[in-house]
């Protein structure tokens, strides 16, 4: 997902998605470790990097920082 995407989500939209990215996440991570081959080995890196953006989302959130405010610093 995009960080644009990311931010347009409504909160139980964004709960939810944080939750089927954690249950994924787990899921490969597990395979991983018991050395089953991924489908797609580049998936995990592409899961934690959207839980990221999205945990940054809701930091943001949290301090009230916006896409203006950011812009007027620049």
């Amino acid at each position: 997902m995009k960080i644009k995407e990311i931010r347009k989500l409504k909160d139980q939209e964004f709960e939810k998605k944080a939750f089927e990215l954690k249950a994924e996440l787990s899921k490969l991570q597990g395979q991983a470790a018991t050395s089953t081959p991924p489908k797609n080995p580049g998936q995990i890196r592409q899961i934690k990097r959207t839980l990221a953006k999205m945990l940054t989302v809701q930091r943001e959130k949290e301090l009230g920082i916006t896409q203006k405010n950011k812009e007027e610093k620049n």
